[in-house]
Order: C-alpha cells, then sequence, then structure tokens
C-alpha cells in the first residue's frame, strides 16, 4: 500500500445541482423552446362567454363579464399566454398581465375594466 494519498474520482459533474435540476425541470415550456425558464400555462377551451387556462393542474375559468379583454381577441391571441411568474399570466398580443389570485377570486378585486 502507498501513503500517498490519491485524488478522489470526479463524477464529472460541472455544473451546480440547482442549475441541473431547474434546466431538467418538467416546468420546461416545449411550445415555446426559447423560454427556458418560463412554467406551464394553456388555454384549453375557448366558448362565447368564457376561456379556461390550466395551471399546473389546476384549470381556471376566465368568464368575459370579468375578464372582458378576450370577449374580441382572435383565438391566436387568446392562446398566446405566457406565465411570467409563479403567479401571473400574461398575454402578450394583448398586453393583459393577471394575478392567479384575481382569477380565483374575483370578487377580492372589485376594480373592473372598461373596455
Amino acid at each position: 500500500m502507498s501513503a500517498t494519498p490519491t485524488a478522489k474520482r470526479s463524477s464529472g459533474l460541472r455544473h451546480p445541482l440547482s442549475l441541473l435540476a431547474i434546466s431538467a425541470s418538467p416546468q420546461r415550456n416545449a411550445a415555446k423552446p426559447n423560454a427556458l425558464f418560463a412554467l406551464d400555462a394553456e388555454v384549453t377551451n375557448v366558448s362565447g362567454h368564457c376561456l379556461w387556462v390550466l395551471v399546473d393542474d389546476e384549470e381556471l375559468a376566465l368568464p368575459f363579464s370579468e375578464f372582458p379583454w378576450f370577449r374580441s381577441a382572435t383565438i391566436d391571441q387568446v392562446l398566446n399566454v405566457v406565465r411570467s411568474s409563479g403567479s401571473h399570466l400574461y398575454w402578450p398580443d394583448l398586453d393583459v398581465d393577471l394575478s392567479l389570485d384575481s382569477i380565483r377570486h374575483p370578487d377580492h378585486y372589485p376594480l373592473k375594466a372598461k373596455v
């Protein structure tokens, strides 16, 4: 046996684990490949009076009576939604930014839009 200390064999891991966890996260938006850290949000249905958005495992209804910006929007404009943070959805074509709380509890936000 040699008394010379030997170096630990490298695992080949060069990036901090936190970076790998983020880049390998299922939160990557496959529909928008350049949005590496975008969180998932998807419009699942549009009717004459409402649209529905799937956020994580929760489907949220946005009635046009409460969210009038979507009433005259095109389907392409409505479908282009980005989860801009953990708690906000953003429709860039309409310049509409809504907190998830305001969607879940519109009665807590009495100020209504004038469209």
